[in-house]
């Protein structure tokens, strides 16, 4: 098909781009090799995230993987490569050989999909249904993910905004879609503020706070649920009431009215008399900035949000897209943004469909082919702006939901990186993995009707495994 050949023929080139990054990594040791700063950043202080079924461990300072030269040796290939092989010619037997009693494990359920692909080159190197729309579960991040960084850019950074109206009297906390606002970040907030009131010669003001960048409903289709706060455009710790919480947790129904209380806490504690309960509201006519607060990086938020499958962040990555795109900012604004945005791409979106950006909607549709695609495509030196879709990916044994994954004696450990992806009846593995000749590959592994987490995700590793070995 035309628009498979198109992402063939940019992932052509694609170790060139790993290439210059595996230089940048391995000044900083072996650990360091293939992961960002801003992720070890966040790593070392982590807020508390997580996805459907994932329960994310405390921070934990891992060894250095024993598999990075061979990760070292995979981002440093040559830049030249085979031309892409033929389709009658893309299917190894030895290949098909191993992976096909794997994907046959019970533990995988009646229905199951693959695809395999050399990043180098695009050849694809075996298929089981690869086109076949599945419920993709967390894996659907990876796409979430792409869309945002093609439309905004790594560097974008999301705003929190007070205003101040024109009489001085009124002051207005704007959310810009942030989820990983931090109380400490609303306390540099509040700082600002006061300075800028008492230069102004201001202590006493009515406080409101504005939501409306966000539009439809806040309620995921799923209903309240520990793994999704209430989509909002103005939240704190992406509302978890217990903010050491990981994982799985308690969330808060109101999460803009609690980060306005919140701030409005942090001027009393300043001097400022806020003289009522905050409400809701839009900006007073001719009201001004007075103050703003930026999240980290777009690039640092995907990879917390890959790492930690953390479906808080990865809602807000979709509306962000809408919002970049033209769309507003809700649930189907952000269905039609993703889409559009892959669509740019030339990426194989045939029976695709983006209900959400966290993948905890059943209607959400992908294929294995469609993710090994966005994972060749994020490796192509032609779009450095998706690099972190790779950087962001967990390490099996090592980090994020593969924490606790693989073990000592997996051939995969240190050698896989890859997103999860788990809801009842429905699991999935996506990522790369350096095979034993240096050769960096991509894959997809789809189950559903799964009889349970314990008995596919074995299974899904093994597959992954087995490219290791």
């Amino acid at each position: 098909m035309p628009e498979v050949r198109t992402w063939q023929l940019a992932a052509g080139a694609a170790v060139v781009g790993l290439a210059l990054a595996a230089g940048a990594v391995a000044a900083a040791g072996p650990w360091d090799s293939g992961q960002r700063k801003a992720e070890r950043e966040w790593a070392a202080a982590q807020s508390p995230s997580g996805g459907a079924h994932h329960q994310v461990p405390g921070p934990k300072r891992p060894a250095p993987a024993p598999s990075a030269p061979g990760v070292l040796t995979a981002l440093g290939a040559p830049a030249t490569a085979p031309a892409p092989a033929p389709a009658s010619a893309s299917v190894p037997g030895d290949l098909a050989e191993v992976l096909a009693p794997l994907l046959g494990d019970p533990g995988l359920g009646p229905v199951r999909t693959a695809s395999v692909v050399e990043v180098a080159t695009g050849r694809r190197l075996y298929e089981h249904g690869a086109a076949d729309p599945m419920t993709p579960a967390s894996t659907i991040k990876i796409a979430t993910s792409a869309a945002a960084l093609s439309a905004l850019g790594p560097d974008h950074r999301i705003p929190t905004t007070v205003v101040v109206s024109k009489d001085g009297e009124e002051l207005t906390l704007v959310g810009g879609g942030d989820p990983t606002l931090g109380r400490a970040a609303l306390g540099t907030l509040a700082d600002r503020t006061v300075r800028a009131l008492r230069d102004r010669g201001t202590g006493t003001v009515r406080l409101t706070y504005d939501t409306s960048l966000y539009s439809g409903t806040s309620r995921h289709p799923i209903g309240p649920n520990g793994n999704l706060a209430p989509v909002s455009a103005l939240m704190v710790g992406q509302g978890r009431i217990n903010q050491t919480a990981t994982g799985y947790a308690t969330r808060t129904g109101d999460p803009a009215g609690d980060a306005a209380r919140t701030f409005e806490r942090l001027l009393s504690e300043r001097g400022v008399d806020t003289s009522a309960t905050p409400s809701p509201g839009r900006p007073a006519a001719g009201s001004k900035p007075l103050a703003k607060v930026l999240s980290a990086p777009l690039s640092a938020l995907v990879e917390q949000a890959l790492t930690n499958s953390d479906n808080d962040i990865a809602e807000a990555l979709a509306r962000q897209t809408a919002l970049a795109t033209g769309e507003e900012a809700s649930f189907r604004g952000a269905e039609r943004a993703v889409t559009k945005q892959l669509a740019k791409l030339k990426l194989p979106l045939t029976g695709a469909r983006f209900a959400d950006g966290s993948g905890l909607n059943r209607a959400d549709k992908l294929s294995a082919g469609l993710l090994t695609a966005l994972l060749a495509l994020a490796a192509d030196p032609a779009h450095p702006e998706l690099r972190p879709v790779l950087t962001g990916l967990p390490v099996a044994g090592f980090s994020g939901t593969l924490h606790g994954r693989y073990g000592g004696t997996s051939p995969g450990t240190g050698l896989v990186r890859a997103k999860t992806g788990t809801l009842t009846g429905v699991n999935a593995l996506a990522g790369t993995v350096v095979a034993p000749d240096g050769r960096l590959l991509a894959f997809a592994f789809l189950a559903g009707n799964t009889p349970s987490a314990t008995a596919a995700e074995p299974a899904l590793d093994r597959l992954a495994a087995a490219l290791a070995s």
